[in-house]
C-alpha cells in the first residue's frame, strides 16, 4: 500500500527519521503478528513488577495497592505502593507499560531522559526504574514517583477523552499563566546540559527539524494505514516541500495541553506535567500549533475560541512572546498547525485502526473511536492548505 501514489514504504522508511525512532518502529513491525494482545492482569503486573526489582538488586520488596489507572490508549497505567529492604519506608509510584501495538509507538528510554532532564525546570514526576525494551516487564516500560493532584477541577463533571472539549471556568485565571509559563521553561532549557542521548538533534539552520517529524508519521501512515486517504498524502508532499528553516532547535514537547497536566486543589497550583512520550528536539511553534488546534480548545458563549479552554489565541501568542523573547513567524506557525493536523489524521487511522483491528491494544473500542475523528482533520487540512 503507498496511501494514494505517493512513495513506497521501501521509500518512506529511510527519509528523515530518527534512528531511536526507527529502532521502535521496527520493534513494532517484528511484534505485530505475536498478537493479539490482552490487557494485563493484576496477578502478570505484579509479578513483571517482582522480576524489575529483583534484576534492580532490591531485596525482600513487598507491592501492594495495586490499581490500573483510567484512560491510556497509548500505554497501560497502573499505580502502586513499592515498599522494600533498606528502604526508609513505601513509595507510591505509576507504572507506564506498553501494549503490543498503540496509537503512538514511542520510546521509554526516550521519555525517561525527557523526564530526567525536566527536573528543577518544569514539575515533572520523578524517574524511579526503567526497561526500555521490556527483558522484565514483558513489554517496555518506565516507572515514576505518584505525584497527587487532578486534571480538572473536581467541581467539573465533564467526561470524555481528556482534555478535549473541557472549560475551566474560573479556574482558567489560576491555570492559563501557569500554562504559558512552564511551556517557555521547556523551550528555554538548555540542551545541552541535558542527557538526551536517545534523541537525534537537527542541526541548527537547517530544514532537519520540520523533516524529522514528516518522516516520522510519513512511516507510521505508510507501513500501518488500511485504505489510501489523497489528502493525507497530498499534505505529506505538501510538507516536505514546504519545511521552515529552524534557526535554534529547542526541547518540544509535543502533547502540551489541556489533559495532560496537573494541578493542585484550592490553590491551583500546577504539580505536574505528563504525557513526554512524544517530546523531542524541533521547533518550538510546533507546540504553539499543537496548543491551539480546535479540537483541543473551547468556544465561549461570546463566539470567542478559549485555547486549550484558558485563553484567547492571541493572548496567549502574545504572552509566550513576551515571557520567552521568541517572535512568533506566522508562516511557520501555520506549516506547524497543517503537520499536527496530518499526523492526528495519521495517527487516528493509521496505528489506532491497525492496533484495534489486530486485537493487539487493550483499548480497542476507543481507539477504533478515534478513528471516527479523522474526517474533522481531513476537513481541517483542506482549510488549512486552501490559506496559502
Amino acid at each position: 500500500m503507498n496511501g494514494g501514489g505517493g512513495p513506497t514504504s521501501a521509500e518512506v522508511r529511510g527519509r528523515h527519521v530518527e534512528p531511536r525512532v526507527a529502532e521502535v518502529l521496527d520493534r513494532k513491525l517484528v511484534n505485530r503478528p505475536t498478537g493479539p494482545y490482552a490487557a494485563r492482569t493484576d496477578v502478570e503486573v505484579e509479578a513483571a513488577l517482582h522480576r524489575l526489582m529483583a534484576a534492580e538488586g532490591l531485596k525482600d520488596v513487598l507491592i501492594g495497592g495495586l490499581k490500573r489507572l483510567a484512560g491510556g490508549a497509548s500505554k497501560e497505567q497502573f499505580a502502586f505502593t513499592l515498599s522494600h529492604g533498606g528502604a526508609s519506608g513505601s513509595e507510591r509510584m505509576v507504572l507506564r507499560m506498553d501494549p503490543l501495538e498503540s496509537i503512538a509507538e514511542t520510546c521509554r528510554l526516550r521519555e525517561a531522559q525527557v523526564l530526567r532532564a525536566m527536573q528543577g525546570i518544569v514539575p515533572v514526576p520523578a524517574v524511579r526504574f526503567v526497561d526500555p525494551e521490556g527483558v522484565h516487564l514483558g513489554q517496555p516500560g518506565a516507572i515514576t514517583s505518584f505525584v497527587e493532584g487532578v486534571t480538572k477541577p473536581t467541581a467539573i463533571s465533564a467526561t470524555g477523552v481528556s482534555g478535549i472539549g473541557l472549560r475551566y471556568g474560573i479556574w482558567a485565571d489560576l491555570l492559563a499563566p501557569q500554562f504559558v509559563e512552564n511551556l517557555v521553561a521547556i523551550h528555554n532549557a538548555d540542551l545541552q546540559a541535558m542527557d538526551l542521548s536517545s534523541f537525534a538533534k537537527p542541526a541548527a539552520g537547517t530544514r532537519e527539524a520540520a523533516l524529522f517529524q514528516v518522516g516520522w508519521w510519513a512511516r507510521v501512515w505508510h507501513e500501518d494505514h488500511s485504505e489510501s486517504v489523497p489528502i493525507v498524502t497530498l499534505t505529506e508532499r505538501w510538507l516536505r516541500e514546504n519545511a521552515p528553516v529552524c534557526a535554534a532547535p529547542c526541547l518540544v514537547h509535543a502533547d502540551y495541553r489541556i489533559g495532560n497536566f496537573m494541578f493542585e486543589e484550592p490553590s491551583g497550583r500546577f504539580v505536574a506535567v505528563l504525557d513526554w512520550e512524544l517530546a523531542h528536539v524541533g521547533d518550538f511553534h510546533e507546540d504553539l500549533a499543537w496548543v491551539v488546534q480546535r479540537l483541543f480548545g473551547t468556544i465561549e458563549d461570546d463566539g470567542t475560541f478559549m485555547v486549550c479552554g484558558l485563553l484567547p489565541r492571541e493572548k496567549f501568542l502574545a504572552q509566550y512572546q513576551a515571557l520567552s523573547g521568541r517572535t512568533v513567524d506566522p508562516a511557520t506557525l501555520h506549516y506547524y498547525e497543517v503537520l499536527n493536523a496530518w499526523k492526528c489524521s495519521v495517527l487516528n487511522q493509521g496505528p489506532a485502526v491497525r492496533a484495534a483491528m489486530a486485537g493487539n491494544n487493550h483499548q480497542d473500542l476507543l481507539l477504533t473511536w478515534l478513528s471516527g475523528s479523522s474526517a474533522v482533520f481531513h476537513a481541517q487540512l483542506v482549510d488549512l492548505l486552501k490559506e496559502r
